[in-house]
Parts: structure tokens; sequence; C-alpha cells
């Protein structure tokens, strides 16, 4: 292994994002992106932004061969059983690193291994992952229920700024 990739791996593992140049939360406020270029749809119809307005959405950029995503799933998958009645839709934007990523069965089998339940698009191309702009695995986007993206984490941690966060969105209007 040469060294940059080595280098890259100790910076994946040391922030708890899968790609450099991290760790940022933020409050911008921009119109959320619609789901592109999705390939398949996992546990629902496909989504788009329009019919989700009025919900607290939570888009989560991950791949299933990630470590920093499978660390950062207990709790969105937390997030989506303690919200989803109030509010609340996650849906996992499933953005492949390597090409078996690609494959559908491949994804389908670890969405049943990992017991996501909340629906999971297949971005092969990264058309939505270009969209928003999104450059790590994994990521969390906060859309407010007018639509807007308010808030961004990348990488592992702040948990409990992301759920307070979802708490605030859901108590709004």
């Amino acid at each position: 292994m040469n060294m940059k990739v080595m280098a890259a791996l100790a910076f994946c593992f040391l922030t708890g994002a899968c790609t450099p140049g991290t760790q940022a939360n933020s409050d911008a406020i921009a119109v959320a992106p619609d789901f592109s270029g999705i390939n398949h749809w996992i546990n629902t119809e496909p989504l788009n932004m329009a019919q989700l307005k009025g919900k607290v959405v939570l888009v989560e950029f991950w791949t299933y061969s990630c470590i920093n995503c499978i660390r950062v799933m207990p709790y969105v998958k937390q997030w989506h059983d303690r919200y989803r009645d109030q509010g609340l839709v996650v849906v996992g934007v499933h953005t492949p690193e390597y090409g078996y990523e690609k494959i559908r069965g491949n994804l389908e089998t670890a969405v049943k291994r990992f017991g996501i339940e909340y629906p999971v698009a297949q971005d092969n191309e990264y058309r939505t992952w270009n969209a928003f702009g999104n450059r790590y695995w994994p990521a969390l986007y906060l859309i407010d229920k007018d639509g807007r993206m308010v808030y961004q984490h990348f990488g592992e941690g702040d948990y409990a700024q992301t759920e307070a966060r979802i708490r605030q969105l859901l108590a709004e209007h």
C-alpha cells in the first residue's frame, strides 16, 4: 500500500469521515436539491422533495462498506424509529465508493443485514451526491419543513447535537 493511501486511511480513521477535509457543522440555509439520477429505491416508492414538504428530512449519504458509515448507522436507525411518527423522514442515499457497491443485489443484501427500514436511494452516478455538493461519507443533512437545508454534519460524532436539531425542527411550525 502506498503512502498516500495509508495517509488517507489514517485520516479517515482519526476524523471519522471517509474523505479528507471534513469535520464541519453548518447552519447555512439553502433550498434542498431533489433526489436525482436514482438507480433504484429500497423500502419505498420513489421520493422527491416536493412530496416531503411539511416533514423534517434527514438525508444521510453513506456506503455500506465504509466503517464510519457503519458506526453512524445505529444513531440514524434510532432517530428513524424514535421520530418517524412525529414527522421525521430519513432517506439514506447510498453513493458507492467501490464498483461492487454499485451492484443492486449487494446493496439490497446490506440493507437487510443492517436492518435498515427507512428509504434508501441508490445513487450510483453521484447525481444526488453532486446536487447536494457532498464530498464525504458519512454525511448528514437536515431539511426543514419548508424544504430548506438547515444543518449538515460530516463524519462520526456530534450525535446529541444532531438529535437536538432534529427535535428543534420537528417542534417548529
